[in-house]
This record gives structure tokens, C-alpha cells and sequence, in this order.
């Protein structure tokens, strides 16, 4: 066996190098950042007797995961600036005791925004008179965990210019009193956003660069290695050439370029820049566009209208709403395509992804493309319709196996248990063919990719409930939804995704061995260490 020089080799391992089903190996050596060399612990050690040893002490070793959709741009930036709602607080009232007293004594144009904010969780919404009497008459927003609406205030509206008298924006809803017409303070889609962008204009370069190395030290420990960076702003690619340069980026890092910024995505296609320009530290995977919204929040667009309880001032008859035109849409995406860009628009409902799917068949019939890797971003409400348009036209289901976990309850309750039948159908998308990988969509929902394998394996929410068994996949193929599948809808299996000879040596080690403990608990595997090309990343003992 020829090999170069090799640095560090890793021995005593069960180490999947997801390759193939059941293919384990004891050791592996690895020169640089890459894998050169697979064996028995002899094998490698007689290989490269000096050479720098990782004893993994009988553990499970797996690659690298990837999360294929996540926002940490964003999450970072806000980290530090905004008041995080997802954890410390058990109900509505403490989170507006935590208003009153971060704005006491503040002045009176002093902004409370609040991010991460879970109705389902916290008991619904406050009134607007309560979020006025906590910020003492100073403006205060609470986003949505799901980014897609916002309850605001008074202040906050006044500021926004919102009132009794505006009309809709576009694409956007202010809810209102069904009988005195006034402003609830929700805002869905658009009219949400408006508030957001006016209180993140003061964000720089700085703030994201900051923030997403606390971000990508707390993935790290869930055995992350690389992440797509969805709808990705311009400050955030700024962040990311900053952190490379100064040594601070620890993650490997696809761009999906965010859609919301005409300008940005103009740039990009008159640069002549495409899918795959880059290295392994930040490469650009494409361009992405948000047309479809939020299960949870009950805006996602679906064909049959919604069930359950509806918030005051939701519209009669609701089957959510889409935040484009069609033929708009259609030329969006035909312009990306013909740039040679990947694009991935997110479809949610079934009408959501349906209105995706109709620009992608647009696209490819205006300029077909062999392997285009078109996704649908969440495609969450797969139908037999939309799996035979997905298997046709060779699409990818970007599949947020999250939500399955920590929204999969509120999805129960917003479109009912039978629903769950072709919500995140695995099983069903593997035995067709149909390219599947699993993301988080963190800050919306928890990084830990075993939360969403657990309920790939399971069909069970976070609570327990039933989302159908006959949807259930193996351990192994729930894995390969954040390794082989994560690198295949990037475009970069030929240097990621398992532990392949001339692979990038991402890799972790756990604490338990996920193929062997019971299925039920699988949401509580651990990560021991984690590797970025062969360098420690994360350590729990450390």
C-alpha cells in the first residue's frame, strides 16, 4: 500500500464510513485533511508507526454531518442584540416580565426585539395592550420562531408605520380585530419582515462574524461539520471571508445565496460566478428563494385550508398564502438556472411546493440541465402527486426532518393526525428513488441532527406522537440523510459526506453507538469529539 505522508491516524473505532450499509472499519490514516488509508488497527498502525494516534476506545465513529439548511448568519448576528425567547421562559407573562424589566429604565425609543418566540409553547400570543403596558410605551417586537411572522407593539407599529388605515403589503398580512378592524399586532410574512429589516439595519459585518463563532462552536458539539447556509445574506458572506482570514471559521460553509436580495443575487450572476465556485472552507452552492411559509405558524400554502384553533384576526378559510408570482417566480428561477446556479426555493404545503415545482419544470424545460439538483427547500407535505412530479423531474426533497421533531405536534394540530402520512414520507421517498437529505432550519429549530433522525426512525415528535410508522426508515438510511445525502444536494460528494480514501477527514466520535441502543433513545445520542480534516473541533471532556 502506497500512501503519503501520513499525520494522524485514527484506531479502535467502529467507523462507519457510510460508503455502503453495514461497512465498518477499525482504523483509518489520515495525511493532511483527508483519509488515505482504511484498515485493522495492525494495518494502520504498521502504516504509520509514528504517526500522531486518535483512540476512540471501541466508540462509534461517523462522518461529519451536514446540515443542509440552516441560518447561522442570521442566528449569530442577532445573538448578543436581540433577547433569545427559546429556552429561560415557560409562558407568555415571563416573557413580558422579561420585556419590563430589559427596558426599565431605558429611553423611550428604546427597542425590545425578541427572537425564537413559540405561541404553540408559550401559551399563544400576548394582547397587544399587555406588550404595550410591559415596554413602558417603548416600541417591542417578538419574532416568531419560524421567522415568518411577529407580534408587535404600539411603538413598534407606529415606527413601522402601520396603522388602522394601511392596507396589506404585498405578500404580507396585519392581522385585525375581526370587529373593531383594529391592529392585533401580528403580522405574517411580509409585513413581519418589514420590522425586522428596520431593526437590523444597524447590524455589520462584525456582529455576524462574532455571533457565528459561538454558533459553530454549538454545532461542533452535535457532530457538525459543515452547514448550507440558507438564504445567506451579503453581510454574511462578508463575515465569512473575515473568519477565514483570521483564522475563526471552524466549519465548512455552502452559501445558498439569499433571493431576498435582488442585488446581491444580480451581482452574482453578472460575476459569472457558479455552483461550486470556491474551496472546502466556503464554496457557493447556489441561490435560494422563499415562496412558501410556515405549518406552524399557519401561512404555509396548502390546497385544503387549516384546522384547529385560529388566532384572532386569521382569515376565514385559510390555506395560507404564497409570497410570489407565479410567473415572476418562473423567470427568477429560469435566470438562476440558466447562470449555471443551483437553486432551492422552499415548498412547505402541498400548493407550496407544487408552485416551486412549476417554476423548476419551466426552468428545465427552457434549458435542460442533466444533473441540475434543483430542491425543493423543506418540502415537507409530500403527497403521491408531488412524489411522482419530484422522481420525474429528478428533483431534491430538502427534507426538514426538524420539524418532524420539535414542530411535528404544532404540524398535528394545524393539519391533523391522517396529515402526517405524507408529511416527511422517508420511507416513501427512498423506495422511489427520490434524493432526501435532513436539515435543521436552526435558530427555527435545535441543531442536533439525532433529534431528526430519532423521529426518521420513530415517526415521533419531541412530545411522543404518532406521525406514522409506515413512513419509518432505518438508522443507517436516517444517517445518511446528514452524510452522503447532505454532500449530494451540495454538489460535493466527490470531497464530503463519508470517510471514502482521498474524502476530507470530518468525523466524529460518540458516546454511543447509534446503531446498536434502542431506538427510542436515539434522540439523546451524544457527540464525544468532533474532527474538521483531521483537526479537533470539539472535545465534552474539554
Amino acid at each position: 500500500m502506497t500512501v503519503p505522508r501520513i499525520d494522524r491516524i485514527v484506531i479502535n473505532g467502529k467507523i462507519a464510513t457510510m460508503e455502503r450499509p453495514d461497512h465498518f472499519v477499525e482504523a483509518l490514516a489520515i495525511s493532511g485533511s483527508k483519509v488515505v488509508a482504511h484498515g485493522s488497527n495492525q494495518e494502520i498502525k504498521e502504516l504509520a508507526p509514528f504517526a500522531e494516534r486518535i483512540d476512540c476506545g471501541g466508540r462509534t465513529v461517523l462522518p461529519g454531518f451536514i446540515d443542509s439548511h440552516c441560518h447561522p448568519d442570521m442566528h449569530g448576528a442577532r445573538l448578543g442584540r436581540w433577547s433569545d425567547l427559546s429556552t429561560e421562559f415557560g409562558s407568555k407573562e415571563d416573557v413580558l416580565a422579561h420585556v419590563r424589566a430589559t427596558l426599565e429604565g431605558k429611553p423611550a425609543d428604546h427597542w425590545f426585539v425578541g427572537f425564537r418566540y413559540d405561541d404553540t409553547r408559550l401559551g399563544g400570543y400576548p394582547t397587544r395592550d399587555e406588550l404595550d403596558q410591559a415596554a413602558g410605551g417603548r416600541p417591542a417586537f417578538l419574532y416568531r420562531r419560524d421567522a415568518h411572522l411577529g407580534f408587535a407593539n404600539s411603538a413598534a407599529l407606529a415606527a413601522a408605520g402601520f396603522t388602522r388605515e394601511s392596507s396589506d403589503p404585498p405578500f404580507g398580512r396585519l392581522d385585525r380585530d375581526p370587529q373593531t378592524g383594529e391592529l392585533t399586532g401580528l403580522l405574517r410574512e411580509t409585513a413581519a419582515h418589514e420590522i425586522v429589516n428596520l431593526c437590523q439595519r444597524g447590524f455589520t459585518p462584525d456582529d455576524f462574524a462574532g455571533g457565528l463563532v459561538r454558533v459553530f462552536d454549538d454545532f461542533a458539539s452535535y457532530g457538525i461539520t459543515s452547514v448550507h447556509n440558507s438564504l445567506c445574506s451579503t453581510q454574511g458572506i462578508v463575515a465569512y471571508q473575515k473568519m477565514r482570514e483570521n483564522n475563526e471559521l471552524r466549519m465548512r460553509v455552502g452559501l445558498l445565496a439569499s433571493g431576498r436580495e435582488d442585488e446581491l443575487i444580480d451581482a452574482i450572476i453578472r460575476s459569472g460566478w457558479r455552483t461550486g465556485f470556491g474551496d472546502e472552507w466556503i464554496r457557493l452552492t447556489g441561490v435560494e428563494w422563499c415562496p412558501d411559509c410556515s405549518t406552524s405558524g399557519r401561512t404555509a400554502a396548502y390546497y385544503e385550508p387549516y384546522i384547529g384553533e385560529k388566532v384572532l384576526g386569521e382569515p376565514e378559510d385559510n390555506r395560507g398564502m404564497l409570497l410570489y408570482e407565479l410567473e415572476d417566480f418562473k423567470q427568477r428561477v429560469l435566470r438562476a438556472h440558466k447562470a449555471g446556479l443551483l437553486v432551492g426555493a422552499d415548498g412547505v404545503g402541498d400548493r407550496g411546493i407544487d408552485f416551486v415545482l412549476d417554476a423548476f419544470e419551466h426552468a428545465l424545460q427552457h434549458h435542460p440541465v442533466h444533473d441540475h439538483r434543483l430542491r425543493v427547500e423543506h418540502c415537507c407535505n409530500v403527497t403521491p402527486a408531488i412524489l411522482e412530479r419530484l422522481k420525474k423531474l429528478q428533483v431534491i426533497c430538502s427534507s426538514a426532518t426538524g420539524f418532524a421533531y420539535d414542530l411535528g405536534d404544532a404540524y398535528r394540530r394545524n393539519r391533523g393526525a391522517a396529515a402526517m402520512r405524507y408529511m416527511w414520507p422517508h420511507r416513501s421517498m427512498i423506495d422511489a428513488g427520490v434524493k432526501a437529505p435532513g436539515h435543521s432550519d436552526c435558530p427555527v429549530c435545535h441543531p442536533n441532527p439525532f433529534r431528526g433522525i430519532y423521529s426518521m426512525v420513530n415517526r415521533k415528535t419531541d412530545s411522543g406522537a404518532d406521525l406514522d410508522r409506515r413512513e419509518a426508515v432505518s438508522v443507517y438510511e436516517a444517517v445518511e440523510a446528514y452524510t452522503t445525502l447532505g454532500a449530494y444536494c451540495g454538489k460535493e460528494e466527490h470531497i464530503k459526506g463519508d470517510l471514502g480514501v482521498g474524502k476530507l477527514a470530518d468525523f466524529s466520535i460518540l458516546h454511543e453507538d447509534v446503531f446498536s441502543v434502542d431506538p427510542e433513545t436515539l434522540a439523546d445520542v451524544r457527540v464525544d469529539e468532533t474532527y474538521l480534516g483531521g483537526d479537533r473541533i470539539f472535545s465534552r471532556q474539554t
